[in-house]
């Protein structure tokens, strides 16, 4: 048995990794045999990476504006070369013959699940914070997720974010556009999960030994297929923003009952004595401040709920229109694809009947007798 083996840069949708939200194209019932790995709030690993080294740059700066307050926000906000994090996508195979419902599929997630395993361990300087196996797609795959870091740099933080960095110190060395860094190691991971397949069984089919050509019908179908998915990813995140409206208006209400249960917002009654002015100052004002403070961010939220809403619902109408113009053309070319295919057939079945030799000499008689018409026709018009 031969299979691909596929290594692609993903989008880094960790809310769609982790299931916050369900893809059109998820099996919600297959759902419980995906495998989560980790899931750790990236924020979090990012003051467990950097805050030592962001201490020490500090300590050095003699200029206020030089210091770094939130190294994620400075990455996240300001830098054009790195990102605030990686994410590869795993596959073994394809739909057709490693589907996630069939023997094999569960033999590419056994698979995975070894490859994933020993991860961390083949790389050291990517640290994996979010790392799910999807089996409730058509095909199992791995997503990786992680942070890529480098020790001991002269310049700037001497621990920090950088791919390129992480990959040197894990003994890649680019020379050229054609072999970078992450080239090399992207095939140093390929053959890492190859004797992990070649030990249940599998063999490597390296892309461009054993792979049928596209045919150009097949290419457009399948990039069209790839925008689908693209658009349909793009909507679901969107979607999940704008359930924070909702999330809003349930921390009002929530808000709401804390106040009603909670004895700090009781107004007591005056004690004996007490001067209005006195009790004024002392019970009423207090209380207020905390009311409106409440209220206050209460406001803050709804706000920016209501913004964030409003931006996502107005980006979703003009993605579904996109999707179903794509959808249709996709259609149409499955439809052109499938008839192509079937009189490709035929003619393979013309062909073993009659013989090669004689479907030659046929369609050697078709194109004299065009040239013969075509000259036949130019003679009459003269």
């Amino acid at each position: 048995m031969q299979r691909t083996i596929s290594i692609m840069t993903g989008k880094g949708s960790v809310n769609h990794n982790d299931r916050k939200f369900t893809a059109e194209n998820v099996d919600k019932e297959r759902t419980q045999n995906n495998i989560t790995y980790c899931n750790e709030n990236i924020r979090t690993v990012y003051h467990k990476l950097f805050d030592d080294a962001v201490k020490r740059h500090n300590e050095k700066q003699t200029r206020s504006d030089r210091q770094i307050s939130n190294y994620y926000k400075k990455i996240s906000q300001e830098s054009k070369q790195e990102k605030t994090f990686q994410e590869i996508i795993v596959q073994i195979g394809d739909k057709d013959n490693m589907g996630a419902m069939t023997e094999n599929g569960q033999l590419a997630k056994k698979i995975l699940d070894e490859y994933m395993k020993g991860f961390q361990d083949r790389n050291p300087n990517l640290y994996v914070f979010s790392a799910h196996l999807h089996m409730d797609e058509a095909t199992p795959h791995l997503h990786i997720d992680f942070v890529p870091f480098t020790t001991g740099s002269k310049r700037g933080l001497d621990t920090r974010v950088s791919m390129k960095g992480a990959l040197k110190q894990q003994g890649f060395i680019g020379t050229g556009r054609s072999d970078t860094e992450r080239a090399q190691w992207a095939e140093s991971e390929k053959e890492a999960l190859s004797k992990i397949m070649l030990s249940h069984g599998i063999e490597w089919e390296q892309k461009g030994t054993h792979e049928k050509p596209k045919t150009v019908s097949e290419f457009k179908r399948d990039m069209l297929a790839k925008e689908i998915n693209e658009l349909t990813e793009k909507k679901d995140d969107l979607l999940h923003t704008m359930s924070a409206y909702t999330k809003a208006e349930e921390y009002a209400h929530l808000t709401v009952q804390k106040i009603k249960n909670n004895d700090d917002f009781d107004i007591p009654e005056p004690p004996p004595l007490m001067s209005a002015k006195t009790y004024k100052t002392k019970f009423i004002e207090p209380f207020i401040k905390r009311i409106m403070k409440i209220i206050e961010n209460l406001a803050r939220r709804c706000y920016r709920a209501e913004k964030i809403a409003e931006q996502a619902e107005a980006k979703v109408k003009p993605l579904e229109a996109e999707n179903e113009r794509l959808k249709g053309q996709l259609w149409k070319k499955n439809v052109a694809l499938s008839k192509a295919e079937v009189k490709a057939r035929d003619f393979d079945r013309i062909k073993s009947y009659v013989g090669v030799e004689q479907i030659n000499r046929l369609l050697k008689e078709i194109v004299n007798f065009g040239k013969n018409k075509s000259r036949s026709n130019n003679h009459i018009e003269r």
